[in-house]
């Protein structure tokens, strides 16, 4: 069963291999140790000391590096490799696992939509597709209008599911992980878009809508993709309103990615997406634990839910 298991999953990375080969999409092989990390309040980044007084940082995704290659005219890449995120441990969460992420340069939001789920069903059975918008999202399942809402209200609403008194890109977050998530995917594929601009990320925003997609499938994402930003005074303000709130949850702000902001004036009009590859091959396999399919996993003790801050 081992041995099995081993020769599966090796199979299924040439699988991956393949599509993107197909598509004359070309591999990188990024750096997982990084002068400056990836900048984002809700991650936490595994951090040492890389040379005598610096300190490296393991990427928790390949994107910045990808992002500068990009901007070099490399055309269209991908990564299929390790990440790393700290803290992160449970049944679907792991603080080193499989990502796949890949660039398409001159498409639309839709047509990255589209080849994703082409991806992903080389994994798993092909099932209706059910589309919402992070509104419709809310509304069927929470049953409020996340851009209508008070923060009274929606504080109040937070409170009664044990949450905290928290702004509203935060208790919208807590929300969205107790009341809309769970039910997202279930029976079918669920397409999430049409994002707020406060959870564009480094999405585009057109008309106070982020260019954004997420993919679900059993209440578990699998995707998460943008029309990327390409204005590099923009992307600047993101980063630095990420540590504003980072230094508000206690946390230490992170150092921005300067390479990568001076080079956004050559990067070129894509979509980018990152899919988690030990999560399709956990939904396959129909195990619960991502322990249970990665031969190689570190038992690092008892799994603690994760809370929002």
């Amino acid at each position: 069963m081992f041995l099995e298991q081993i020769r599966e999953r090796a199979e299924l990375l040439q699988k991956a291999r393949f599509f993107f080969q197909e598509r004359g999409v070309i591999e990188v092989d990024c750096h997982m140790l990084q002068p400056t990390p990836a900048i984002d309040a809700n991650i936490d980044v595994i951090e040492g000391e890389a040379l005598s007084g610096v300190t490296g940082y393991l990427h928790t995704s390949p994107e910045y590096q990808m992002k500068w290659l990009l901007s070099q005219g490399c055309g269209e890449i991908f990564y299929l490799g390790h990440v790393f995120r700290k803290g992160d441990f449970g049944e679907r969460h792991q603080p080193e696992f499989s990502m796949a992420e890949w660039y398409r340069i001159g498409i639309s939001l839709d047509e990255m939509i589209e080849e994703t789920l082409t991806f992903l069903f080389l994994f798993l059975p092909q099932r209706t597709i059910q589309r919402l918008s992070y509104k419709e999202a809310f509304l069927l399942y929470a049953k409020i209008d996340p851009l209508q809402i008070s923060l009274a209200e929606l504080q109040a609403k937070v409170l009664s599911l044990g949450g905290g008194e928290w702004d509203v890109p935060t208790s919208l977050q807590f929300l969205f992980s107790h009341s809309v998530e769970p039910h997202l995917g279930r029976d079918c594929v669920t397409i999430l878009s049409d994002f707020p601009p406060w959870e564009g990320a480094l999405a585009r925003v057109i008309d106070g809508v982020a260019l954004r997609f997420e993919i679900f499938w059993n209440g578990i994402e699998l995707a998460n993709g943008y029309h990327e930003l390409r204005d590099g005074l923009e992307m600047r303000t993101r980063f630095e309103k990420e540590n504003r709130r980072r230094r508000e949850e206690n946390k230490a702000p992170y150092p921005l990615p300067e390479e990568l902001l001076s080079s956004m004036a050559s990067f070129p009009d894509c979509c980018g997406v990152s899919v988690g590859f030990d999560r399709l091959l956990l939904l396959r396999s129909g195990k619960r634990s991502l322990t249970e399919v990665i031969a190689t996993s570190v038992r690092w003790g008892h799994s603690v839910p994760c809370q929002m801050p």
